[in-house]
């Protein structure tokens, strides 16, 4: 059963939350649902995997990432010399 309630914000905030609903196609309600649900789980629920993030596993192997701090650090390096 859905029950209302009422929230006060700054004008600001509530802007920019309009917008971004809007551009995600969905409502302020439900983005502050999910947000309550999620805080207030007592369990961690498996998120969907979207179809771009499962293009994108297995693109780097496992034994490239093992120093990929120094290899981003050197990548920098050269880029910005």
């Amino acid at each position: 059963m859905d029950t209302k309630l009422t929230l006060k914000l700054e004008e600001k905030v509530i802007v920019e939350a309009k917008l971004y609903a809007k551009a995600h196609k969905t409502s302020i309600s439900a983005i502050v649902e999910n947000y309550l649900q999620s805080i207030s789980s007592p369990t961690i629920k498996k998120q969907k995997i979207t179809p771009l993030v499962k293009s994108l596993s297995g693109i780097i192997k496992a034994d490239k990432v093992d120093n990929y701090k120094k290899d981003y650090a050197d990548f920098l390096s050269a880029k910005y010399k």
